[in-house]
C-alpha cells in the first residue's frame, strides 16, 4: 500500500505549499538591506560565520547527511561576484545550502518579504543574507543599489526561481526568466545547483544531495531579453537534468483535473 502523502496542485507557477505560518510584510524605504560599512559587516562576520554557520552544517550534516557534487567548477570564479540558481524544496534546508555550496564567498539569498518576519530572527536577517523583494519603489531602488553593492564586493547572490516551496518535490517546475535580467546586466557567470533526495542505508528520512552545475554565459549578439531567455534555458534544462538523480519521493504531486470541485 503506497503510503506516501499526496498533494493535489493547479498551477506550478503560483502554488504554494510550505507549512510556515507568516505573516504578511511589505518592504518599504525604510527598509534597511545592510551596508558595506566596517561595522555592518563585522556584525554581519559574527552573526553569519561565527553563530550561524556551526548551528547550521551539525544541521544539515545529522538531519540530511548533506552532500555537495561538482562543487569544483566554482573555483575559477572565487574573486568573481555571480548568481546561483536552485530548486525549492525544503524551507529550512533551502536557507542554509548555498551558504556551504559556496564557502568561503559570502552568500546573499533573494527572499519573499514574509522571510524576513519570522519571529525572533526579525532584526538579524539582513545580516544573515536575506534580500527581501521590495514593495514600493522606494524600496526598489535600495534593493537594486544592495543587488550593485553585494555584486561589488564579488559576493554570491542566490535565487529560488520556482518562488514557491513544493516540499520534497523532484522534479524542476518551469520558472520566468525574469529573475535572470540580473547576471545580464552585471554581466557575471550564472551558476546552477539542484538538490535531490536520496536513499539512506540505515534511515527511511532521505538525505540531501547537492549538484552545482555552471558556468553559463549566454551567446554573444543577443538582445537583453534574449540572453535572460538563454541563461533561463540552460538552468531550466541543467536542474532537470540533475532532478534525475532523485531516488526518493516522500511527497507524491498530482496535477488536478480541469473542472474538479477544489478548483
Amino acid at each position: 500500500m503506497d503510503k506516501r502523502k499526496v498533494i493535489y496542485y493547479s498551477d506550478e507557477l503560483n502554488d504554494e505549499f510550505s507549512v510556515a505560518q507568516i505573516d504578511a510584510l511589505s518592504i518599504d524605504g525604510n527598509y534597511k538591506y545592510g551596508s558595506g560599512s566596517f561595522f555592518w559587516k563585522l556584525k554581519r562576520f559574527l552573526l553569519y560565520r561565527i553563530v550561524a554557520f556551526p548551528i547550521a552544517w551539525v544541521y544539515m550534516k545529522l538531519s540530511w547527511h548533506h552532500k555537495i557534487v561538482n562543487r569544483e567548477v566554482l573555483k575559477p570564479y572565487k574573486k568573481t561576484g555571480y548568481f546561483t540558481y536552485g530548486n525549492h524544496t525544503n524551507a529550512i534546508a533551502d536557507a542554509l545550502i548555498p551558504t556551504f555550496v559556496h564557502i568561503p564567498k559570502s552568500v546573499y539569498v533573494i527572499v519573499h518579504p514574509n522571510n524576513v518576519n519570522i519571529p525572533g530572527l526579525r532584526k538579524s536577517t539582513a545580516y544573515l543574507g536575506a534580500l527581501p523583494l521590495p514593495g514600493n519603489m522606494d524600496a526598489a531602488k535600495n534593493f537594486m543599489d544592495t543587488i550593485k553593492l553585494r555584486n561589488g564586493e564579488k559576493s554570491v547572490i542566490m535565487i529560488y526561481p520556482e518562488a514557491h516551496i513544493w516540499p520534497f518535490y523532484t522534479k524542476i517546475r518551469p520558472f520566468t526568466d525574469l529573475s535572470f535580467r540580473y547576471p545580464v546586466q552585471y554581466n557575471t557567470p550564472v551558476f546552477c545547483f539542484t538538490n535531490t533526495y536520496q536513499k539512506r542505508k540505515f534511515r527511511k528520512k532521505p538525505k540531501i544531495v547537492t549538484y552545482v552545475d555552471g558556468p553559463f554565459f549566454p551567446p554573444d549578439g543577443l538582445s537583453a531579453k534574449e540572453k535572460r531567455m538563454d541563461l533561463r534555458n540552460q538552468v531550466y534544462n541543467a536542474m532537470c537534468s540533475a532532478s534525475e538523480k532523485n531516488e526518493v519521493e516522500v511527497i507524491k504531486y498530482i496535477r488536478k483535473e480541469k473542472g474538479s470541485a477544489d478548483d
